[in-house]
Order: structure tokens, then C-alpha cells, then sequence
């Protein structure tokens, strides 16, 4: 069996490179694994395009790759807690701007598990009428619009294992459970931040959130 436990974050991004796709499990930073957002920012990797559900704070979680400009895309349903998302997404300076593609927060979640069940898309009535539905499909069934919503993919998955074990089955507490068994399940490379890691069978198996087989990479030292 292949070892999955890497000794540090810094090990465990490493695969990542400038222009990556990556999606970030978290609301509100909540359930976000700050050990990897800390060794992405020491990397100092560019260009990426990061998907998750907000912006987080200019010093906690995503924010702190924004803040850091190194990010060029962002995919995100609210980023109204930094700042920083609004400054980027609306300088003239090309070098600083931010792409910013807000969506519905439904929306995100199921074009996220789209991505990780291999659809081609979700109908979706949400947007209809609106600025979200510019340059979209819109299909008519049994007389009511639904906007046509492509699946989102990514290069890397991060997320925070509440506890996990050698072979990658996770489980997340409370809240923190979030997007991240959704993203586990779209990206071609996961990688989990554990605040606690256990010998292979220590996890009963009806509790899994995520199956060892979707998790590449597991590094503790997560914070409680």
C-alpha cells in the first residue's frame, strides 16, 4: 500500500504549480485546512484559479492567497467579508486585477458534484432572468427556463480532516464538513490537512465522509 502521509505541507503542495486549479473546502474559513493554505503562500505560486464558497479574510483561509496576489480567477458564491476580493476585481492594474465569477451558492455545490459524478451539467432554475444567465443555455421543460450549468473540475483538491486515517478515510465534525466531501470527489489530486490521523481500521466505517480511495495525500498538524 502506497504511503500517503507526507511530513509537511510544504511536501504535501508540492505538486502544485503556478496556474493550478484548486478547490478549497471552507465556509467562512470553517473547515478550511490552513496548513496547506500556509505552505501555498510560503511556495508562493501564481496564477491560480481557486474554487470554493467564499473569499475568506485577508489573514484566514483563500483570502490569504488573494491578499498575497496569487490569485488570477476566482470561482466563489460570497466574497463579502474581504475586501480585497472587491479592490482586485476592480483595479485597472492588469498585474493585480482578479477575475471574480460569482455563483449561486446551490449553484457552486452542484456543479461541483456534477464535476464528481462526471455529468455533463445541472438545470438549474436559479439566475433565470438575471446577469448570471448571460451567455448561458437556457432549456425550457414542461413550460418553466432552466439555465444549463457546467460541472467544475480541478487539478487539486484541499481539504480539512477532522480525523483521518493512513488509507485516507475521512471524517469531518460538525460544520466543518461543508463543501469538502464534494470537492474530494472533482479534483484529479486530493490533499488532506488532518488534526488527527489514526491507524487504518481506528475509523468505523459507517461514519466516512470521504473514502481512502479519493484521498492522495494526507499531512497532520491541522489545528483543532
Amino acid at each position: 500500500m502506497r504511503n500517503k502521509i507526507l511530513n509537511s505541507g510544504d511536501e504535501a503542495v508540492a505538486p502544485i504549480k503556478d496556474g493550478s486549479v484548486i478547490m478549497v473546502g471552507g465556509f467562512m474559513a470553517c473547515g478550511t485546512p490552513e496548513i496547506l493554505i500556509d505552505a501555498l503562500v510560503k511556495k508562493g505560486v501564481k496564477n491560480l484559479t481557486v474554487i470554493c464558497n467564499d473569499g475568506g479574510w485577508p489573514d484566514k483561509g483563500v483570502g490569504r492567497l488573494i491578499a498575497g496576489g496569487q490569485v488570477r480567477r476566482l470561482i466563489a458564491s460570497h466574497v463579502g467579508l474581504n475586501p480585497e476580493v472587491a479592490r482586485r476585481s476592480n483595479t485597472d492594474l492588469e498585474a493585480d486585477k482578479l477575475e471574480l465569477i460569482l455563483v449561486p451558492q446551490g449553484t457552486l455545490a452542484e456543479r461541483i458534484r456534477a464535476g464528481g459524478a462526471g455529468l455533463g451539467g445541472v438545470l438549474t432554475p436559479t439566475g433565470v432572468g438575471t446577469i448570471i444567465a448571460e451567455g448561458k443555455h437556457i432549456i425550457n421543460i414542461g413550460g418553466r427556463d432552466y439555465l444549463l450549468e457546467e460541472p467544475l473540475r480541478a487539478d487539486f483538491a484541499l481539504i480539512r480532516a477532522s480525523r483521518i486515517d493512513k488509507m485516507g478515510n475521512t471524517v469531518f465534525f460538525g460544520t466543518t464538513r461543508n463543501f469538502n466531501p464534494l470537492m474530494a470527489t472533482a479534483a484529479d489530486y486530493v490533499i488532506a490537512g488532518a488534526c488527527e490521523i489514526v491507524e487504518t481500521g481506528g475509523i468505523d466505517p459507517s461514519t466516512v465522509h470521504v473514502p481512502g480511495v479519493l484521498v492522495d495525500a494526507i499531512v497532520g498538524g491541522e489545528k483543532q
